[in-house]
């Protein structure tokens, strides 16, 4: 698993990227009580805001972590955002995409780096 900045992890499967974010955003946030999610085919670039997610203490945007086309969203967010506190790195994923090169998560922190990152 890698991890961006903006505290998002991403998990690859096969030739896809799931994309969700991090126990530690999720504690951040508090109770999450609404979800965006972006359009299946959606083309996206680096940094992109696709997502919103609203919780209790405040609003936050999710950005694109790698340019590429959303394939699947986990429609089960919109329905039951809690799932976002319930299990952020497992059922609670966002979106996949199809990545126009993997090798750029060669660049990202792996769990050890985010671990320090967030101390």
């Amino acid at each position: 698993m890698k991890y961006t900045e903006d505290h998002e992890w991403l998990r690859v499967e096969g030739d896809l990227v799931v994309v969700g974010i991090t126990d530690h955003a999720s504690e951040q946030l508090g109770d999450v009580v609404f979800v965006e999610l972006p359009e299946p085919g959606k083309a996206v670039s680096k940094d992109d805001e696709i997502c919103v997610i609203e919780s209790v203490k405040a609003a936050s945007d999710i950005r694109a972590p790698l340019d590429g086309e959303i394939v699947e969203v986990n429609g089960d967010l919109a329905d039951n955002p809690s799932m976002v506190n319930e299990d952020p790195t497992g059922k609670a994923w966002f979106f996949k995409m199809k990545v126009a090169d993997l090798s750029a998560l060669d660049g990202m922190m792996d769990e050890a780096a985010y671990k320090d990152l967030i101390g």
